[in-house]
This record gives structure tokens, C-alpha cells and sequence, in this order.
């Protein structure tokens, strides 16, 4: 950054704060948060790549507590760029309708992609293998196009977000699967990783260094999966009404449920969901909190017994392949209540008894993560080597580092030695890592194990 640039930032925020301050409605001490917020925001932006104006900018337009405040800034200082951000169009609620109409065109393509192949004689029924390969590449091309059109991203993001559903596509198409083999459910599942991870770019609109904006899409995901939860509940209750409705008249509405509603509902929600969370973001932060306070508590508490039970069954882990998967599950929603309890954090709030909690929670998964690891090298031995081992193993290890990493970290919060924000970093910058793993179990272990 050079000397002028930089003296135009400082001018900038020491502009926005004085103005800040004038507000009755924030207090000083607020104010001095609110600023160190945006000078750590504004310094993400740039290390990923932009300039301290536009940095500045977007860092503003991402402060929402303030977004009243934002509006009267720019009106009071029209001849700055950002009244194009914070200012509402004169034409507000035509374009506020372009969103839904986006959401609602995206929804139904996807809706209708799942059906597409059926008009070549491929149904679920007939290929379920071939859904359980596509799935991923027939619905989320629509959600990432969301993203990269909502975000104005670059002609170069787009080619890279399409170039990865393409390569991802030729992969799990032209590779000669064994039919019902493990490594067609292994690329399948991983897959999906790697094509979310593709969403996440077109999120961040390919400024995926950022640590601020990945943090942005995990809290993303959690907040899809929310919204999705709700409108498979609704949807299910409402399936099962006209069941009952059309049967009480003698009309069997099952083959259209089957058929049309389930698979085209599915896939629509997807992009119905991300619309939802797009929309109502400031909803759902509200309830991240009672989110993460509510369930931390009980997989602890179940982490806890399950220590307990394996100890005192030592067996347990070598008898069921089914319950070392379903352990790994268990540990993959751990890290996700400590990524959104990250997410939903107050940054300047001091440690107490959640982030005890926390470390209790993450200490008994790394117990759990090598009870796993224990009996996967045992079935291992016993048994050899085969893709799912090898990819449990691999994925075993990959949560064990993390999970340590994190409760050492968790140890310095309590300690005062950490600050919050490196532990948020790090759970960020550990994605690429996920996606490295998932590229190697799509792409290597299909031919190495023979496609079986």
C-alpha cells in the first residue's frame, strides 16, 4: 500500500467514525468496535486482492447494524461512490423483484434438470447410480449461477466455477465404475464437496482468499441447511396431506408425487433455500447464537457417554463398519457447531464458561476421532486395504489435526494468550484442505482401486 493511499484510507475512516459518533444511537464504545471491525475487514479485502477504495467500500456496505446510518452518510456525501451502494434505487421495488424472479427461474431450471435425462429413458428408478453420480452436477450449476450473477463476478470466475462442474462432470461420467462398487459412492459423495466448494467461489465472486468472506459462506451453508431442513419438513407435511386428500376421493396421487413432486421440489429448494438465507440473513444470525448455545451442551454431553460406552465395550469399534461412519458424522457436526458458534460470536465479548464448554466438546471428538483411527488401522490390518478404509482413514486424520489445532487454540482463548479471530482463520483457512482431500478421492482413488 503506498503512502498516499494509505493516508486517504485513514482519511476515509476517520471520516465514517466522526460521523459515526454524531449518531445518538451508537454509543462511543460501540463506536471504537465498530471501527476496529471495519479496519480488519478492510484489511482481508485487501490482502485478497482489491484496492483500499474498493476494499473500503465493500467493507462499509458490509457493516448491516449501521445500514441507516450507511444511507445518510451517502446522501449527506453524495459525491462519493458509495451512495451507489447504501442508497436504495429510485426503481426500489422493481428491482428489488429482480432477486425472486432470479430465485424463482433458477429453481424451477433445477427442478426441471433433474427430469431432463428421463426424456432419455434414464429414471431413477431404472439408473439410481446414475442420479447418485449427477445429482450434484444437475442442481448446483443453478445455485452457483445465483452467485456469480448476484455478485457480478468476473468473466474469469465464471470460466473457473464452470470449468469445475465440467471437469467434475467428464470425471464421474467416463470413469468405468464397477456398478454398486465403493469407489462410484466414494467420488460421488466427494464430489458434492468439491462442487460446493465451486459455490463458495461464485459466493465470494472468486475472492476465495478472503478470510471474511469464507467465514461468510460457512456461514452460508449453515444457514442453507436451516432453510433446507424447514422446507423439506414443510414440503414432507404437505406430501403427505395430498396423499391423503386426493386418496380420501379414490385418486392415487403417488406415481405424480413420486415422479415429479419429490425430485423437482428437491432440487428447486436448493436454490428456494439459498434465496431464503440470502434474503433474511439478519433472521437467522439472530438465531445462530441459540443455535449453537442449545446443541454444544448435548453433543457434548453425548461425546461424553460415547467416550465412556467404547471404553467400557472395547469391541464396540471393530464390530460395525455402519458405526464408525455414523462416529464421523459425528465428528463433521462438531466442527460445524464450532464453526457457527465462530460465526456467530461477538469478537470483543471475553471468554467464559461457552468456550469451556467448547473445549470439553472438542477434546471429547479428538478422543473419539482416535478411537476411530485405532480401529481403522485394525480393520486395516485385518482385512487390507480397500477405498472406503483408506478414504475413512484419510478423512479420520484430516479432523484429528483440525480438532487439535483447534482445542490448543481454544486453550489459548481461555488462557487470554489466543485471540478469537485466529481460531476463526483457522477453520477458514483449513477448507482448502478439505478440498485437496475430496479432489484426490474423486480423481486418484477410482483407478488405483481399480474402479471397484
Amino acid at each position: 500500500m503506498s503512502v498516499d493511499s494509505e493516508s486517504r484510507l485513514e482519511a476515509q475512516i476517520a471520516s465514517w467514525t466522526q460521523y459515526v459518533r454524531r449518531r445518538r444511537a451508537v454509543a462511543g464504545a460501540d463506536v471504537d468496535e465498530l471501527e476496529g471491525h471495519l479496519r480488519d475487514q478492510v484489511d482481508d479485502l485487501v490482502r485478497a486482492g482489491l484496492s483500499e477504495e474498493e476494499s473500503f467500500l465493500v467493507a462499509i456496505r458490509r457493516i448491516g447494524s449501521l445500514d441507516d446510518v450507511s444511507r445518510e452518510y451517502a446522501r449527506e456525501h453524495s459525491d462519493r461512490l458509495w451512495k451507489q451502494l447504501v442508497i436504495e434505487d429510485p426503481a426500489g421495488p422493481e428491482r428489488r423483484r429482480r432477486p425472486i424472479l432470479l430465485v424463482v427461474a433458477l429453481a424451477v431450471g433445477a427442478g426441471l434438470a433433474v427430469k431432463l435425462p428421463s426424456l432419455f429413458g434414464v429414471t431413477i428408478g431404472a439408473d439410481p447410480e446414475f442420479y447418485l453420480r449427477n445429482a450434484g452436477i444437475l442442481v448446483l450449476p443453478f445455485l452457483a449461477a445465483f452467485f456469480l450473477w448476484t455478485r457480478r463476478a468476473a468473466t474469469a470466475v465464471t470460466i473457473v466455477v464452470a470449468a469445475a462442474f465440467a471437469m467434475t462432470a467428464v470425471i464421474l461420467n467416463v470413469y468405468p465404475f464397477v456398478p454398486d462398487g465403493m469407489t462410484v459412492f466414494l467420488a460421488s459423495g466427494h464430489a458434492l464437496i468439491v462442487l460446493w466448494l465451486a459455490v463458495g467461489l461464485a459466493y465470494t465472486g472468486g475472492v476465495w482468499r478472503s478470510d471474511t468472506l469464507r467465514m461468510d459462506f460457512i456461514r452460508f451453508t449453515g444457514e442453507w441447511v436451516v432453510y433446507y431442513t424447514l422446507i423439506a419438513l414443510g414440503g414432507a407435511v404437505l406430501i403427505a396431506l395430498t396423499l391423503g386428500v386426493f386418496g380420501a376421493i379414490g385418486v392415487d396421487a403417488g406415481g405424480v408425487i413420486q415422479d415429479w413432486i419429490l425430485p423437482c421440489g428437491a432440487a428447486g429448494a436448493v436454490i428456494v433455500a439459498a434465496g431464503l438465507v440470502e434474503a433474511k440473513q439478519s433472521v437467522i444470525e439472530n438465531i445462530a447464537p441459540v443455535l449453537t448455545k442449545l446443541f454444544t451442551p448435548l453433543f457434548t454431553l453425548m461425546l461424553l457417554a460415547l467416550v465412556v460406552a467404547a471404553v467400557m465395550q472395547r469391541d464396540l469399534l471393530e464390530t460395525s463398519r455402519d458405526l464408525l461412519i455414523l462416529f464421523d458424522v459425528v465428528l463433521i457436526v462438531v466442527l460445524g457447531l464450532l464453526l457457527y458458534s465462530l460465526s456467530a460470536r461477538d469478537p470483543e465479548a471475553r471468554p467464559g464458561w461457552f468456550e469451556r464448554l467448547q473445549l470439553v466438546m472438542v477434546s471429547s471428538a479428538i478422543v473419539v476421532d482416535l478411537l476411530v483411527l485405532t480401529a481403522m488401522v485394525a480393520r486395516i490390518g485385518a482385512f487390507g486395504f480397500s477405498a472406503n478404509k483408506v478414504a475413512s482413514l484419510g478423512l479420520n486424520v484430516l479432523l484429528l489435526v483440525n480438532l487439535a489445532w483447534s482445542a490448543y487454540l481454544l486453550t489459548g482463548i481461555l488462557r487470554g494468550t489466543v485471540r478469537p479471530a485466529r481460531l476463526e482463520r483457522w477453520q477458514t483457512r483449513y477448507l482448502p484442505v478439505y478440498l485437496g482431500w475430496a479432489l484426490i478421492v474423486v480423481i486418484v482413488f477410482p483407478p488405483v482401486f481399480a474402479f471397484a
